[in-house]
């Protein structure tokens, strides 16, 4: 039952760009630019309204107006374009599903409900079905990012189970250190795609096997993820390790003074000249 889902490789989670003096205003007029820029880098993946995104700080009128323009966006720059749904309750949840299906997304990424947590592997696969059969056509990704939810269930046992239950199951987002764990979900099912999602350890990722990533700094340093992909598959592993090691220092140096998404924005904006403006309450500036 695994629905088949083409794409691998690298995925930037983009920014919500709000209006420079304004942090309720989203700039949509600048998503166009921002497809090409990342088009430009060799970014081939966007997903929308992640924790990056700062999904889960909009309103669900708001999350549909970003999806609507990087649908048109990714029309002209040919990327594909996934759609981070979950945060809401699930009759929300639904509806943003069903509107990520009718705009033509390539794939939704839905987490846990965040008040009524799963418990088990069972519970989650039940609330999933309910997501799944609002977009029965579209691939559908599970959100494990167990350090914002709490929800930390054994992801492999969640691909073994999911497959034969969640009609739309394409693979998981997996935000974890946990890369034990992360290689056994690998090996469930060669159908289903399991994407790294921690920028520190992707060296290490791709030498367990992983090929497919959706990581923050990809706005940034697309090339230094390549580049200890193609270090790796050539046995360099000195290079990858390297590459790696400057990847983690850099972070280390923008989140010296705050908390990861208004850093990470502060640099797409100062470092980069990328008009994302600041982070959106509750985060602080």
């Amino acid at each position: 039952m695994v629905l088949k889902y083409s794409f691998r490789g690298l995925m930037a989670p983009v920014f919500t760009p709000f209006q420079a003096n304004s942090r309720q205003d989203i700039f949509t007029e600048y998503i166009p630019s921002y497809g090409a820029f990342l088009k430009e880098k060799g970014v081939l993946g966007i997903l929308v309204n992640g924790t990056t995104g700062e999904g889960v700080s909009m309103s669900t009128k708001e999350r549909k107006l970003i999806t609507e323009a990087w649908a048109e966006t990714v029309k002209k720059t040919n990327q594909t374009l996934m759609v981070q749904i979950g945060g809401s309750s699930l009759t929300d949840v639904k509806d943003m599903a069903q509107h990520a299906e009718k705009v033509g997304v390539s794939s939704i990424l839905c987490l846990p409900d965040l008040f009524f947590n799963p418990k088990t592997v069972d519970d989650l696969i039940h609330y999933l079905k309910f997501v799944s059969h609002a977009a029965p056509n579209t691939p559908l990704f599970y959100y494990h990012i167990p350090s914002f939810t709490g929800v930390n269930l054994s992801m492999s046992e969640f691909l073994s189970k999911g497959k034969d239950q969640i009609p739309t199951l394409s693979g998981i987002k997996f935000t974890s250190n946990d890369l034990d764990e992360g290689a056994k979900c690998l090996k469930v099912h060669e159908d289903l795609t399991v994407f790294l999602g921690a920028d520190t350890i992707f060296s290490a990722a791709v030498m367990l096997g992983f090929d497919s990533g959706i990581m923050t700094t990809l706005n940034f340093w697309p090339e230094r993820f390549q580049e200890i992909q193609n270090s790796i598959n050539s046995g360099n592993v000195k290079q990858a390790m390297q590459t790696q090691t400057k990847i983690s220092k850099d972070i280390e140096n923008i989140l010296a003074s705050g908390s990861w998404v208004h850093q990470m924005k502060l640099y797409m904006k100062n470092q980069l000249q990328q008009p994302v403006g600041l982070t959106r309450p509750p985060l602080g500036n």
